[in-house]
């Protein structure tokens, strides 16, 4: 099997909440750059489903706002944060940033955007109120750019 980048971090050392730049390309003269957004610790903690789909809607346009060139945001399929992919060189501090505003905006939400049949393919697997949960605790702890504390 092909190394993957993923498969490399220690899971057992690292410390969450962190963003960390996991790997940046170059072909034919563009950039891409891939992000861990890590919300919480792995193999002690993990959303579930509902929390996790309700984050990804959110982050989808409230990243986009912060940050130009995000191409996508994804969940981890362990359930403690997401993988983002930007056009170009961007800085953890600028997702960081991006991260922390699109957090403070999921606590002000009363509706979870485009969860209807025609938006989404499992429109009734979300949760509002488990998702501010989640972004409450992140805010509470603090990101960081250091992954092992």
């Amino acid at each position: 099997m092909t190394n993957v980048e993923s498969f490399t971090l220690d899971h057992t050392k690292v410390k969450a909440p962190f963003v960390r730049k996991s790997g940046m390309e170059e072909r034919n003269g563009i950039r891409v750059s891939k992000f861990d957004l890590r919300l919480l610790q792995p193999n002690s903690e993990e959303m579930p489903t509902g929390a996790v789909h309700t984050l990804e809607h959110f982050l989808a346009g409230f990243m986009r706002e912060k940050l130009d060139g995000v191409i996508d945001i994804s969940p981890m399929g362990c359930r403690t944060g997401f993988y983002m992919i930007t056009w170009g060189d961007v800085q953890v501090k600028a997702v960081i940033e991006a991260l922390a505003y699109s957090l403070e905006k999921v606590l002000e939400q009363d509706e979870v955007p485009a969860a209807n049949e025609l938006q989404c393919g499992n429109y009734r697997d979300h949760s509002l109120s488990s998702a501010k949960e989640y972004a409450k605790q992140v805010l509470m702890k603090g990101l960081s750019d250091e992954i092992y504390q």
